[in-house]
C-alpha cells in the first residue's frame, strides 16, 4: 500500500520505526501529538495513523486509550516494535564523558540500571527523537539521547551503548488506525476483535457481562476500565478479545454482552501480530 502514515513525535521516535516495519512503502509524517495524528487521518490528510497503545516495560499510553473511543477513526492492524534503547551522543564522545541524558519520562523506567550504573543525569524531554535533535544541535559530549538507532543515523549521531534497556523483551504496542473499518478476515492467522461497552446498573453486571467469553470459551486478552465524563460511578471498559465477531463462539458472547451493557462500540477487528510479540 502506498500513501502517507502519521505518527506521534519526530523523525527517528519508536513510531516512525513502526511505520518503517509496518508500512515500509508508505510516506511516514511526524506530528507532534496523538491528537494530530488523528485529526490528520480523521480529516483524509493522511491514509493511516500509527498509535502506540501500551509498553511492555512501562503499560499503557493513557492518552491514547482515552483518544480511541472517540476518535471516529477503526483499527486496521497492529504492530509490535521491540524497543531497543541506545546511548547517542556527538561523534567522538567517550562515554565517560557523558553526564546528562535526555528522553520522555518512559524511557527513563525502562533503563534504570543504565543510568544508575553510569551516575547519569536525567532530563525529561517531549520526544525521544527530539531529544537526539537536541544533543546533536548542542555538539557538547556531556550530553547525550536515549533513543532509537534510527534516531541516530537521522541525527549523525554516534551509539555508544546499544539495547541498554532492563528487559530483554521490551515491546511497545502498536495500533495503525484508517477512517474507514475493514471487518474482513485477513492472513491466515488468527483475528482479534478491540471494543469498548458501559454495563447497566445492576448488581454484578460486569460479571455476568463477561460470563458469556468464558461459557463460550473465548479468550478476553485485555480489560481495562476507564472513569466517562469524570464520574466515580460510570464506567466504560476496553477490550480486547481473540476472534472474529462473525465465529459462532464470539456473536454468542457479544450477545450476551449486549444484554447487561447501555453501549457496545467495535473499535476495530484485525488480524493478530501476536507472534511479534
Amino acid at each position: 500500500m502506498t500513501g502517507r502514515i502519521a505518527f506521534q513525535g519526530e523523525p527517528g521516535a519508536y513510531s516512525h520505526q513502526a511505520c518503517r516495519q509496518s508500512r515500509p512503502d508508505m510516506e511516514a509524517v511526524p506530528c507532534p501529538t496523538f491528537e494530530e495524528v488523528i485529526d490528520l487521518t480523521r480529516r483524509g490528510e493522511v491514509d493511516l495513523g500509527m498509535l502506540a497503545v501500551e509498553n511492555s516495560t512501562y503499560g499503557r499510553v493513557a492518552d491514547v486509550h482515552t483518544l480511541l473511543p472517540q476518535s471516529g477513526l477503526h483499527i486496521i492492524d497492529e504492530a509490535f516494535v521491540r524497543v531497543h534503547i541506545n546511548l547517542l551522543a556527538v561523534k567522538g564522545t567517550r562515554i565517560e564523558d557523558v553526564k546528562r541524558v535526555r528522553c520522555m519520562s518512559i524511557l527513563h523506567g525502562q533503563c534504570r540500571t543504565f543510568i544508575k550504573q553510569h551516575g547519569l543525569a536525567t532530563m525529561n524531554w517531549h520526544d525521544n527523537a527530539a531529544a537526539a535533535r537536541e544533543v546533536a544541535r548542542l555538539g557538547e559530549p556531556a550530553e547525550a539521547a536515549l533513543a532509537s538507532e534510527l534516531a541516530g543515523e537521522i541525527y549523525g549521531l554516534d551509539i555508544l551503548a546499544r539495547h541498554i534497556e532492563d528487559q530483554s523483551n521490551n515491546t511497545t504496542r502498536f495500533l495503525v488506525m484508517a477512517r474507514e473499518p475493514d471487518l474482513s478476515r485477513r492472513g491466515s492467522g488468527p483475528m482479534i476483535t478491540t471494543f469498548t461497552f458501559r454495563v447497566r446498573n445492576i448488581p454484578a453486571a460486569l460479571y455476568k457481562a463477561l460470563g458469556g467469553f468464558a461459557t463460550n470459551g473465548v479468550n478476553m486478552t485485555k480489560l481495562e476500565s476507564y472513569m466517562v465524563g469524570g464520574s466515580f460511578t460510570a464506567t466504560e471498559f476496553y477490550a480486547d478479545i481473540e476472534g472474529h465477531p462473525e465465529d459462532a463462539a464470539v456473536a454468542r458472547a457479544l450477545e450476551e454482552l449486549r444484554f447487561f451493557t447501555t453501549q457496545l462500540n467495535i473499535l476495530g477487528v484485525y488480524p493478530s501480530d501476536r507472534s511479534r510479540d
